[in-house]
């Protein structure tokens, strides 16, 4: 952070982004959503006259996407995400996002597309909506401890895939931006929605949270504006490349970026290359997937395993792994031996309560669990003045 610069992004002062949500916190409001208070209309910033400097104060914080903001349902006091969406920049986000929170979808316990509790409808903006969405966090903050803790992350992941897949919808953008988890398992006390080393309130820092084997947690695919529905007659579908968070997929690459090609076997590799460069590059210990990801992650896409057969192995895999190697500890492949030790270590002790408690080596998450978090049913709300859509992409 460069203190000494001026403008918006290093005074404090709202940017261009922010503009949009101060001036509809009003609404938001009268919606049942409270935004913090740096987009209140008559916001007073809280540094001025105190010599305190604005990264040191809680409404000095400026939101990391212009598109998404935080918010208090006031219902129930929940934390929340909103994001805005254009519908003429991702016309079928909303849409999609909404069929799969829809019934039955939303009680089959491996769907794990992001929830969305309510649409609203942007006054005077025919043209933008708000999703608002249970509050979540990056799937790989906290670190993971355990290979069982990894190994109930790929079945979650795995299972939510094939269920998209299934219900004929093609991500087009996994990767790790777009992968996330439900906190509040794991944060009884949550954080600051941007500082999530900083307790809500900048009364201090968040000191505790449980592992993930003591308070297993559910994992979300977010972001569907690169998404497509297809009709289940559609076995083949075709589309142009489109780049997301992910530049390596190879059939994008040279003379394949003006050739179409199937979205569900560029999502397997999507998923693929996920685990192999946040896991097996990363970790020894995991060397049980090394083939599963190999085949997901081809360079032809007609020969990368379906959904179907992916899940199939992945069980075959989990069902051979003992008790002993799940409860194992996640090495770094960079560590050195005195730091292993020292993981070794505290990884004992730790794994000892665990066995105590009776807590098992793949800890999982229910379906219930996210309505039990978050306070809310899966199945979506919609604001009487949007209209879900029907449409599917032929």
């Amino acid at each position: 952070m460069h203190l000494g610069r001026s403008g918006p992004d290093f005074s404090g002062e709202l940017n261009q982004h922010e503009l949009f949500w101060r001036d509809h916190q009003p609404w938001l409001r009268e919606c049942g959503y409270l935004v913090r208070a740096r987009y209140s209309p008559d916001w007073k910033p809280s540094w001025e006259g105190t010599g305190k400097h604005f990264a040191w104060c809680e409404d000095g914080v400026l939101i990391h996407h212009p598109a998404i903001l935080d918010a208090t349902r006031l219902s129930d006091g929940k934390m929340v995400s909103l994001k805005k969406v254009v519908r003429s920049v991702h016309p079928y986000e909303a849409d999609i996002a909404q069929f799969l929170s829809s019934k039955p979808l939303s009680r089959d316990a491996r769907n794990h597309c992001v929830p969305i509790y309510e649409v609203l409808k942007v006054p005077s903006d025919n043209n933008t909506v708000i999703l608002v969405m249970p509050f979540l966090r990056q799937f790989d903050d906290p670190e993971f401890q355990t290979v069982g803790e990894v190994v109930e992350l790929c079945q979650q992941l795995f299972e939510g895939l094939r269920f998209m897949h299934e219900n004929r919808v093609a991500h087009r953008d996994i990767s790790t931006l777009n992968v996330m988890m439900d906190p509040a398992p794991m944060f009884p006390n949550l954080y600051h929605p941007i500082r999530t080393y900083m307790k809500r309130d900048f009364s201090g820092r968040v000191r505790f949270h449980y592992s993930r084997t003591e308070r297993p947690t559910r994992y979300f695919y977010v972001d569907f504006g690169l998404s497509r529905r297809y009709g289940p007659d559609d076995n083949d579908p075709q589309e142009l490349p489109i780049l997301g968070g992910n530049k390596t997929v190879p059939e994008f690459q040279q003379e394949g970026y003006d050739m179409p090609s199937n979205p569900f076997c560029t999502d397997i590799y999507y998923l693929g290359d996920l685990i192999r460069d946040s896991f097996l590059k990363e970790y020894n210990g995991l060397e049980f997937m090394d083939a599963l990801v190999s085949d997901m992650v081809q360079d032809d896409p007609r020969a990368r395993p379906t959904m179907d057969v992916v899940v199939a192995r992945f069980n075959a895999i989990r069902d051979s792994l003992s008790t002993w190697k799940l409860r194992s500890p996640l090495m770094k492949r960079e560590h050195i031996f005195l730091v292993r030790i020292f993981i070794s270590l505290r990884h004992i002790c730790r794994t000892v309560s665990y066995i105590m408690k009776r807590l098992p080596p793949v800890a999982s998450s229910s379906l219930t669990d996210i309505n039990k978090s978050t306070g809310e049913a899966v199945s979506p709300k919609i604001n009487e003045a949007v209209a879900p859509a029907d449409e599917v992409v032929h």
